[in-house]
């Protein structure tokens, strides 16, 4: 059985609808466990004291808010290489939802920032970077919705999508490129100094993969939506024809 068989809106729809309800129901117990962990059975920390809690929704936030961006450009280049209408649909449907979760990674980063560098924001290049994303979400959104043609949409925004790729790898890795800014590295790393302890860690992990199963379940849901619009406007096309 090949994954391309995955492309029919048909088959697609049938194994969706078939895998959603035990894919949403992981995903609540997932996230409920990581979150209470998290909030409810770690201590506070001794330098930051209970503000450290936000680490299980911004790290699992802006973790999601560049995935999800990878997920798109991965979805745009089986478009313009494959022409799978699904693939396109899935990048559409990502959008939305990767521009929350970068949403949530701006608002959570700020609230948890402000106490530990008397600052709601500084024009660091993490921050810039994610910001940048931020608004690349919200450009490609508004060019699927500008462009009236669906093919030609996808094709645009394909293209914006790999172009966008440059800050969401920027936003991800921007510590690593620039040894400077107020913002930490990364709080899971291989690196023992900057990695958080175990104790925050594992809730921490539960807390990323309940987002993760969250996101494919949305986007799961979304990309249904639009096959079923597209399915919509295709019969409202012949009937006018007609």
């Amino acid at each position: 059985m090949s994954i391309w068989e995955y492309a029919n809106p048909k088959r697609f729809m049938q194994v969706s609808a078939a895998v959603l309800p035990w894919l949403s129901a992981l995903a609540l117990v997932t996230l409920v466990t990581g979150l209470v962990w998290g909030f409810f059975f770690t201590p506070d920390d001794f330098r930051m004291g209970a503000t450290v809690k936000i680490i299980y929704i911004h790290v699992p936030a802006a973790t999601m808010a560049t995935g999800a961006w990878f997920m798109m450009l991965v979805a745009s280049l089986v478009w313009l290489i494959r022409r799978h209408h699904v693939s396109a649909l899935a990048a559409k449907a990502g959008a939305p939802v990767g521009m929350t979760m970068t949403l949530i990674g701006l608002f959570t980063g700020a609230v948890w920032g402000q106490p530990m560098w008397g600052t709601w924001w500084a024009w660091e290049p993490r921050l810039t970077s994610f910001l940048i994303l931020f608004l690349f979400y919200l450009g490609y959104m508004a060019l699927w919705e500008a462009v009236e043609d669906p093919d030609t949409a996808a094709d645009l925004t394909s293209v914006l999508c790999i172009v966008g790729s440059v800050f969401a790898v920027l936003s991800r890795y921007a510590v690593l490129f620039w040894n400077r800014g107020l913002h930490q590295g990364a709080s899971l790393s291989m690196d023992a100094e900057e990695h958080v302890s175990d104790i925050y860690a594992w809730p921490l992990w539960v807390s990323i993969i309940g987002f993760a199963l969250l996101f494919v379940c949305l986007v799961l849901l979304r990309t249904r939506t639009e096959i079923r619009a597209r399915r919509l406007r295709a019969l409202q096309a012949r009937e006018r024809a007609a």
